[in-house]
Order: structure tokens, then C-alpha cells, then sequence
């Protein structure tokens, strides 16, 4: 489904990732680890479209997206790759139902069809009670998951998360980590997960790990 052939990235003279060979099937639940500096934001960036390689090819369903240039691959991006964040970055002056609508609206996608899968997917992740609650009006863990909600509102082929609950007290992490495993059994939904966080890492169907800017 996703593979990373030769993925080379440097900022200046430090070359951050060292040619990176990777593969994701459809379906899975990967994690990658490493120490912090070992490149795994970086690399998530770059396979998210969000940062280019300095060398390398990164294929999503056979499509090269290094080749896609401009508007072209922001709209790509938009309609085939969902993110999740530690910090949400959920837009505060909007509800969590029309938060979780922006990348649809984005999308040019007809606005009663895109309001009833937010809600559907809201009600999925027990946000039935908050949909009209703006993020300051919601605990944490009801923020990430709002968060995952529109990360999913496209029905993206995969969706890569960078630390999702390094900003969570164990009980709301415990949570998300199950939520993960229970959208990719009921959705079939491939997550690639950036964490520091051990058990969920260990949860995942592959736990990769990095160091000095190469999968080990």
C-alpha cells in the first residue's frame, strides 16, 4: 500500500534521514520509535506529503507522490492522507462537528453529505454529547478524538500520527490507543504512529525503530 524507497532529507549538513526503506500493508497498525533527533517526525512529514525527500520515491497505491507538484498534491494530500497531532490543532472558535467538517468543506464535497459522516464519525467515538462543544469546552482526550474524527472524515487510505498521545494523561492514552485498533478493525484503517509512548508501540501490529536517521 505505502512504500518508501532510498528517503534521504537534509537540513543544512545534517542529514536527518539516511535512505529509508519502508513498507505498510493495508490494514496495519505501525509504530515507529527511536530517541528524539532519530528522524521520525521528519520521515512522517516526508511520507505525508507535508516535506519533500531530498532523494527517494514514496508510492501510495503504486502513485509516486514525489512526482505530484503544487495544488495537485495538496488536494491529493486532502482527500487520501489524514494526520492526527499531539497538540490537535483543532481551530477554537468552531464546534467539534464543524472542526471535524473543514478538510470535507476542503474537499469541495457537498456540505449535507460531509455534516452526516462527521456525525456519524463523532457519535462512533463516543462524542455523541460534544459535537456542539467547542475544544475549550472539552477534556483532552475528547479534543484528540474530535482530532481523529477529522482526520477520517475523507475516508483517507491512511492516516499518519505524530505523538497522538504524548499531551494525554494515561487513562485518555489508554483510550486512544484502543480507539486505533477498534477503527482498524471496524473501518479497515492503516495507521502509522510516531510515539514515545511503550505500550502503545508495543500494540501495534509492527513496532519499527530508528536511530540516527535509518530504520534498524
Amino acid at each position: 500500500m505505502l512504500k518508501t524507497t532510498g528517503v534521504k532529507k537534509s537540513f543544512g549538513d545534517l542529514q536527518v534521514l539516511k535512505g529509508i526503506d519502508l513498507e505498510i500493508k493495508q490494514g496495519e497498525v505501525v509504530s515507529i520509535v527511536g530517541a528524539s533527533g532519530a528522524g521520525k517526525s521528519t520521515l512522517l512529514h516526508i511520507i505525508g506529503t507535508l516535506d519533500k525527500p531530498d532523494e527517494g520515491d514514496i508510492f501510495l497505491n503504486n502513485q509516486n507522490l514525489v512526482k505530484i507538484k503544487g495544488n495537485q498534491l495538496a488536494r491529493f494530500r486532502n482527500r487520501h492522507i489524514g494526520f492526527i497531532f499531539q497538540f490537535h490543532n483543532l481551530l477554537p472558535e468552531f464546534s467539534a462537528l464543524e472542526n471535524v467538517c473543514i478538510p470535507g468543506f476542503l474537499g469541495k464535497k457537498p456540505q449535507k453529505e460531509i455534516e452526516q459522516e462527521a456525525r456519524r464519525l463523532l457519535l462512533l467515538l463516543g462524542l455523541k454529547d460534544r459535537m456542539d462543544h467547542k475544544p475549550a469546552q472539552m477534556s483532552g482526550g475528547e479534543q484528540q478524538r474530535t482530532a481523529v474524527a477529522r482526520a477520517l472524515i475523507n475516508n483517507p487510505e491512511i492516516v499518519f500520527a505524530d505523538e497522538p498521545s504524548g499531551n494525554l494523561d494515561s487513562h485518555n492514552a489508554e483510550d486512544l490507543h484502543n480507539l486505533f485498533f477498534k477503527l482498524r478493525d471496524e473501518l479497515k484503517q492503516t495507521f502509522v504512529i510516531v510515539t514515545h509512548n511503550e505500550g502503545l508501540a508495543q500494540m501495534a501490529d509492527r513496532k519499527l525503530e530508528m536511530k540516527d536517521g535509518v530504520m534498524l
